[in-house]
């Protein structure tokens, strides 16, 4: 039965895969962003492409700006940019381990490092320097908490049902096995709902971006169209002549000033949360 539930998911992820990529091109997000569902429905198949339709494609021409405007669907490319970048680190420690046979333990270690690493200083500082003033260090710094508080949360729900599925199927712990993957992306999936809620306290406090609006040059609706009058939040600065994002509309609150004992405390509350999944895959799953 599994093997015929494998055999569907993994077709309709192709054809989920194949529907983004063809229909983002009309889409005018920022780049960063596309790439971002792309590796979303790659990782998580029909559904990846359910919440690229509700949470990103233009409903009409020139309605981009306002449609992804919502609170949840600016939670929903937070947390889709998340699970995307990190997600390429997780998967590729968990080949690693898997190769050399780590430790349930070591295995984690090394998808945290490898994830959280390649999600901060790539798919977050790097591709968003342009929200940093164009300066990558300021960039770094300005992302390291909240990729921080994210990862820990969409760790704390992939690792326990990842390391308890490899545990139950058997000869899933090799990655030529089609076992292996389908497990990464139902843990891959389970992270991100968990990582969802902290996602939205970050982005609530603006700490985190949301959905980006992009539309090049020339596009009557660049200037004066919908976008016409909206705050600029993420505008880059020193990249004349190029796609320039248009900002999201003010949040339905002000953003709130985060203390440093605020953000302390939410930053153990994720290690918390990280240690209760961590807890439940290494006696749930062995050593």
């Amino acid at each position: 039965m599994l093997d015929g539930i494998m055999l569907l998911w993994f077709l309709l992820t192709a054809l989920s895969l194949l529907f983004v990529v063809v229909d983002l091109r009309t889409t005018p997000a920022s780049p960063v962003l596309k790439w971002g569902f792309i590796l979303l429905t790659a990782y998580t198949g029909p559904l990846g492409a359910f919440l690229y339709v509700l949470g990103c494609r233009e409903p009409l021409p020139g309605l981009h700006e306002r449609y992804v405007a919502t609170r949840w669907r600016q939670v929903l490319g937070s947390t889709m940019h998340c699970v995307a970048g990190d997600g390429v680190g997780i998967l590729t420690g968990a080949v690693v381990a898997s190769l050399f046979n780590l430790d349930r333990v070591s295995d984690i270690a090394l998808e945290y490092a490898l994830g959280f690493g390649f999600g901060w200083s790539i798919f977050q500082a790097l591709f968003m320097r342009g929200m940093a003033g164009g300066s990558y260090k300021r960039s770094l710094t300005s992302t390291f908490f909240p990729e921080l508080l994210s990862m820990n949360f969409l760790m704390a729900g992939m690792v326990p049902l990842m390391t308890l599925a490899l545990k139950a199927v058997p000869g899933s712990r090799e990655p030529s096995r089609p076992e292996f993957w389908f497990i990464m992306s139902m843990a891959l999936l389970v992270g991100f709902v968990t990582a969802y809620p902290m996602n939205w306290w970050l982005v609530s406090r603006h700490l985190k971006h949301g959905m980006m609006t992009v539309r090049p040059p020339g596009d009557p609706l660049s200037d004066g169209g919908a976008s016409g009058g909206m705050h600029d939040d993420h505008a880059s600065t020193g990249h004349a002549g190029k796609e320039q994002p248009k900002g999201n509309p003010p949040m339905d609150s002000d953003a709130e000033s985060v203390s440093i004992g605020v953000l302390a405390g939410m930053t153990l509350l994720s290690f918390v949360v990280f240690g209760i999944g961590v807890s439940i895959a290494i006696f749930g799953g062995g050593s």
